[in-house]
Parts: C-alpha cells; structure tokens; sequence
C-alpha cells in the first residue's frame, strides 16, 4: 500500500515537474508575445502618424510655394512651375490652379471649362482643407485626396498615407482627428475600425490587437490578428518538453530568463515615449566675469521603470532615426516648463537653454509647439534658449529660415557643440545666431601640447568677429577658467561650477549663486556683460 501510494506520489511529482515548468514556460511567453506584439503595433501606429504628417507637410509645402508664385496663372511658366512641384513631392500626384473658387488650369494643362471648387471635408489648424474621394479628369478613376489652399490645390494618393514597411498581418489606416477615414487597408473587422475611429485607443479583444496614435492632424490606426500569437507558441511545448521532463529546475530557471529578457531599445524607447518616462537634469551656465549663474542647459535623461539608465548618447540618435525626436523634444519643452516656470517667473534674468534636433531646426516644427506651451505661463520668450547642434545646418536655407523665424519669435539661438562638424566663418556669417558653444574637446586642450590647443583661440576669434556671445563648455579646471577669462569669453559651464542638477538643487544652486556673486555684477563697469540685455 505504502508502496503503491509513493509510487503515485513520485509519479504524480514527476508528472508536476514536467508540467510545471512548461505551464510556467507558456504562461510567461504568451505574456511576453502578448506585451511584445502590443509594443510593436504601437511603434507601426506612430510611424504611420509620422508618414502622413509628413506626406501633408510635403503637400503643403508645395502649395505655399505655388502661392507665392507671381508667375501668370496657367501661363506656359505657371504650369511648368506647378509641374515642377508636383515631381518633387513624393505624394503629389497633380496641382491646380483656382481663379474665383473655379479650377482654369492644372498641371496637365488648362481646363476646357472651369469647375467649381467643392467645400472641404475637414480643415486642419494651418487653415488647410481637405477633400476625400477626388476623381480628376485625368487619371484612371482612382479616388484621390485633395488638399485646399490659397488659390491651390494638390492631389495625393491617400494610399501613400499607409505607405510604411510592416509585418504582412498588420493593417493600417489613417483619418481626421474628427474620425474621418481617409485612407486604409482593408481589415477583416470594419466593426472594430468604426469603433476606433469613435475612440481611438490600444489594446485588444478576442481577436485583434490594436493601436492608435494622434495628433492635431491625423490619426493612425494599426491592427493585427491574434492568432499568430497561437500559432508561434505552440512550437515551444514540444521544444521545451524534453526540459520539462527533465526537472523542474532547469524548466522555471529557462521560464525565469524568458520572463526578464527585455524589448529591443528600439521598441523600449517607444514604450518610453508613451509612457513618459523623460525627466530633467540642468547644467548651470555661469558669468565668468562675476560668477553668477545666468541659467542652464536643459539635458534629458531616461530612466526605466526597474530604475536603471539609458545614457543620451544611445537614445537620441536612435530617437532622431525612429521618427520619435519630435515626441521626445515635447516632453522636454512641457518638462522644462513645468520644472523651471516659477524660477524663470521670478528672475528676468535668467534663462534655460532647450537643445533642439536637426529634424526640429529644418522643418521649424519646434517653434510652433514652443510658442504654444509658453502660452499662459509667464515665462517670456527671450528666456528660453533654443540651441543646434552643426548637422542641424545641413539645409543651409532651410535652417536660416527657421532660425530667422525663432529670432523674431524672440528667443536666442546658440550653435552647440561647435568645432566638431563642419563650420567655417563664412559658414557661419549665413545664419541668424546669438551665442556660440564651445565644445568640450576644445575647453581640455587648453594648456597641453595638444594639435587641437590653438583652435580654442580661433574659435573664440572668430566668434567675437560675428558678434556672438561665448559659451565654453566642459570647464574643470581653475586654468581654464583663467584662460578663458583672459580671452573675454562670456560664460561657462561644466563641473568647475556644478554638475547637472535636478531641477529643485538646480534652483537652489542659481539663488545661492545670484545671492553670493550679485554684487559683483553691479560693479562692472561694462553693464553690457548680462546675457538677456
């Protein structure tokens, strides 16, 4: 009897150790397959956002230039110019002209009888309107999407709104933020899309998953079905059966590692994005002639939700090369506000210097969001520093464009990190600057026999010829301050004076500093050394 029954226990414990594990095994995979696949479709969603935003950003770039024409409306030049534009927009497919709300010439050629042009669908905040299911006379029959503007118009393909590389299961859409759907593939839950497009959120049901993303503009919608998820974890019972059969130590330690293996960083900083997991850390900027500090360079840190950090050297790029920078630099502008609004309220003088991505210099996308969020806040214009690092100049003119904008908007302009890249003073005479930033590579030659040594004085040279204030960057050492002194260079910063802080020790460091090092700027003789004068 004893026998038998520990027989069946030793089979029963054996049958649970092989069992046991597997379930474990399962259970965690299905989870992280589930956790996994949700992550992937919420990045497919924001980059078909990004794809429209920047199809319609092409279109209507086109059409302001087009209005800007004084060329003779449907003259031979007129419809060469508008030809012209439609080849170099990648999601034009014809331009036309209106004359008193009626079509006379696209660019195919004059119209044998003017049409009248139709109301808008919907119209976006830049005064946009857009009309669905636009069949041109020429063409094959395919609806297009039209865009309104001026006394122009564009046609694009909606089908290039969707135009992003994907798994073949995924589905994706693109509407108004008012739930029109303008362009889409075709989903086997019409139910569920309608659904969506009432209210727009991620997630999943029995059978699909699903994700959404947002702005002012458009709404992306990304779909795929669950049974993939099935179908990929079924393999694993009869991989991981021999495991089991083995002990249960082997098969939960396995289940263990599965559990904690980590998304790719790719898919973690969309996560991360969503979730907001940005905060700030400020670099005092300090007046080298009386010591105070004037402000700070705003510097985003990342930190997971198991508390360890990503450096900004690993997230950024990789942010600039997934389309999500932009998302990025307005978490940092809302998180500077929030941090530094009442200091910046309080102190005229002072002023938080935010960096801004070469995406953000060319498209001056960042200005607009900027203007909006300092709306209401007290803060004034001139006290938020915008900086650029060379590459953002790449697009000379385009670059000159949205600095000349950011200028008027009244807040300065510093190129960061120069002597790295590429510039020269003639390059630098082409741009609209306040402030010059030199590199820390050039601050640590100071003093030592290095190649680089007598750059740091041509820099400085050359900065004083254009007219821009100075920022030394990396200070450590009291011999480089001195020699920076010698030089006139304005301001510094770097662990001489402080490293970054967060925001309340950063407050606390600038009134301590103002406090101690104030009368000294009273004293001066040239008043003209103070950064916002």
């Amino acid at each position: 009897m004893n026998r038998t029954r520990n027989i069946a226990v030793t089979v029963l414990f054996a049958l649970l150790g092989a069992l046991v594990p597997m379930a474990t095994l399962l259970y965690f995979n299905v989870n992280r397959a589930n956790d996994a696949a949700r992550d992937r479709l919420q990045f497919t969603a924001e980059r078909t956002l990004l794809r429209a935003h920047r199809a319609y950003e092409a279109g209507l770039t086109a059409l302001r230039q087009a209005n800007a024409s004084t060329l003779e409306p449907c003259s031979a030049a007129h419809l060469q110019l508008m030809r012209g534009l439609v080849i170099n927009t990648v999601s034009a497919e014809q331009m036309g002209y209106f004359q008193d709300d009626r079509l006379i010439c696209t660019s195919w050629g004059p119209m044998e009888a003017p049409i009248r042009r139709p109301e808008p669908d919907h119209l976006t905040a830049d005064g946009v309107g857009i009309k669905l299911d636009v069949r041109p006379l020429a063409g094959n029959g395919v609806p297009l999407l039209a865009l309104y503007y001026g006394r122009y118009d564009i046609l694009m393909n909606p089908e290039r709104l969707v135009d992003v590389i994907t798994d073949p299961d995924v589905r994706l859409a693109v509407a108004s933020p008012d739930g029109r759907l303008i362009a889409h593939q075709p989903i086997a839950d019409p139910q569920l899309m309608l659904d969506l497009l009432r209210s727009p959120r991620s997630g999943m049901d029995a059978r699909t998953l699903f994700a959404t993303a947002q702005d002012q503009q458009w709404l992306a919608i990304a779909t795929a079905p669950r049974t993939p998820l099935v179908a990929s974890i079924r393999p694993l019972l009869w991989q991981f059966a021999p495991a089991g059969a083995l002990g249960a130590a082997a098969a939960i330690a396995l289940a263990v590692w599965l559990s904690r293996r980590r998304l790719s960083l790719r898919a973690e900083l969309a996560t991360a994005v969503r979730r907001r997991e940005f905060f700030m850390h400020y670099q005092p900027i300090i007046e080298l002639d009386t010591g105070i500090c004037i402000g700070a360079e705003s510097l985003v840190r990342w930190q997971r939700p198991d508390g360890s950090l990503v450096r900004p050297d690993l997230f950024i790029p990789l942010a600039e090369d997934t389309g999500l920078i932009e998302a990025l630099t307005d978490q940092v502008m809302d998180n500077v506000i929030a941090d530094m609004r009442d200091l910046l309220v309080q102190d005229r003088s002072a002023h938080i210097a935010i960096n801004l991505a070469a995406e953000d210099v060319s498209s001056g996308r960042a200005l607009k969001v900027l203007t909006q969020k300092l709306q209401g806040t007290g803060i004034h214009p001139q006290q938020i520093w915008l900086e650029a690092t060379e590459r953002g100049f790449i697009d000379i003119q385009r670059a000159r464009n949205s600095l000349a904008a950011t200028r008027r908007a009244g807040h300065c302009v510093a190129i960061d990190d120069f002597g790295v890249g590429y510039s020269s003073l003639q390059y630098l005479q082409q741009l609209p600057l306040d402030a010059l930033k030199i590199d820390k590579s050039f601050i640590d030659a100071i003093g030592t026999d290095s190649a680089t040594s007598p750059v740091t004085s041509h820099i400085i040279d050359m900065a004083k010829t254009l007219g821009l204030f100075t920022v030394a960057e990396g200070v450590e050492t009291p011999a480089q301050l001195a020699y920076l002194q010698s030089r006139q260079v304005e301001f510094g910063q770097g662990w001489l004076f402080s490293k970054p802080l967060p925001p309340e020790a950063f407050a606390a460091f600038h009134w301590q500093r103002k406090e101690q090092y104030g009368k000294a700027r009273e004293n001066m003789q040239n008043p003209n050394h103070s950064i916002t004068d």
